[in-house]
């Protein structure tokens, strides 16, 4: 039964999926002390590669473009309380736990398993940002949040080194979420101002920690970054969801993606790896409310520090007390700024 559970010292929840352990693994382990930052040697049988088996039996079609399929081992499903124990919930004080609703979807780039973002045609990428869209348009209306998200790399987890990202979609808002929709709902009625708008002219302006930018959307390294080369990707104009976007801005993000993980492989001339996420505004009933004071925004962390080898760790202080970092964002981004449009490989 997946559920929720409450940490009262922090007031955050944490997902319980007791059936994720049992799904499959490409990725790195820790006998694996010689694999390389990045995409690791595709196994024999892909799962997700066109015509690959899949753990629960199924073959995926053989597609030439972009493909979307439920999680076979999800951490959100609809099937209710099929499964409760009721003694395993509670509602108490200190001991809060609920059972959770939603769906895990499994979002295909592209039919070569060898292929990454960086190195994908505009006119690829806007495939994929078409995939998002679709799935937002698919899914607001039932689940209050949609989060749409990549881990590339073996080194943040990635299962399978075939293109491809995943879509969690809950009837609840998670706890980061509503954390940001609180601070930025607060801040516009303090202010009357929209937070992230605000803080994307003060980047134009001063520019020392803009990465890239075009005519409609720019990257940065945020003021309050954690992890060395985080970036936050935001729309120049203000917009609160990816399937509100023109088809200018579709375009131009496709256009923007590629040129900033271009500049990611180039940094350390590897298959740069990193989680990232989409932070569209909430959804559901959600809908119904004045969401004006949300900016819509990806986030990238990669965990690299100083090279293709060496990366930044989460660990003793920073677990137990705050993060630090170990270079300034505006070195940082004056390092990725610097950085080739041109991939590295296609010189």
């Amino acid at each position: 039964m997946n559920h929720r559970r409450y940490n009262p010292l922090r007031e955050e929840w944490v997902i319980v999926a007791a059936n994720r352990v049992n799904r499959p693994w490409q990725g790195a382990t820790e006998a694996d002390t010689k694999t390389k930052a990045g995409f690791t040697t595709l196994a024999t049988i892909n799962p997700l590669a066109p015509g690959g088996k899949r753990a629960n039996g199924k073959t995926s079609p053989h597609y030439t473009s972009t493909y979307v399929f439920e999680n076979d081992f999800p951490s959100l499903t609809d099937d209710g309380n099929r499964d409760e124990d009721p003694s395993e919930l509670v509602s108490d004080q200190l001991y809060q736990s609920h059972t959770i609703r939603g769906t895990c979807r499994v979002l295909c780039y592209h039919p070569d398993s060898e292929l990454s973002m960086a190195r994908m045609s505009i006119e690829q990428i806007e495939a994929v940002i078409d995939l998002w869209i679709a799935q937002m348009d698919e899914l607001q209306s039932k689940y209050e949040w949609v989060q749409i998200f990549e881990n590339k790399g073996a080194v943040v987890g990635c299962s399978n080194p075939h293109p491809h990202g995943q879509l969690w979609a809950s009837n609840f808002l998670p706890t980061y979420p509503a954390k940001e929709y609180n601070t930025q709902k607060a801040y516009k009625e303090r202010t009357g101002k929209v937070m992230l708008m605000e803080v994307l002219k003060h980047e134009l302006e001063v520019k020392e920690r803009v990465v890239v930018e075009n005519d409609e959307w720019v990257v940065v390294i945020p003021f309050w970054a954690t992890w060395p080369f985080e970036t936050m990707l935001l729309p120049k104009k203000h917009v609160i969801s990816l399937n509100e976007i023109n088809p200018e801005q579709k375009r131009l993000l496709a256009d923007i993606i590629r040129k900033l993980l271009i500049k990611y492989d180039n940094l350390f001339q590897c298959s740069f790896p990193f989680s990232m996420g989409w932070q569209s505004a909430p959804t559901g009933r959600y809908l119904q409310e004045d969401r004006s004071f949300w900016t819509l925004r990806a986030v990238y962390l990669p965990p690299l520090l100083r090279s293709a080898t060496v990366r930044k760790f989460m660990a003793g202080y920073e677990l137990v007390s705050e993060p630090q970092r170990d270079i300034t964002p505006e070195k940082a981004a004056a390092m990725l700024r610097e950085q080739n449009e041109v991939h590295y490989l296609e010189h």
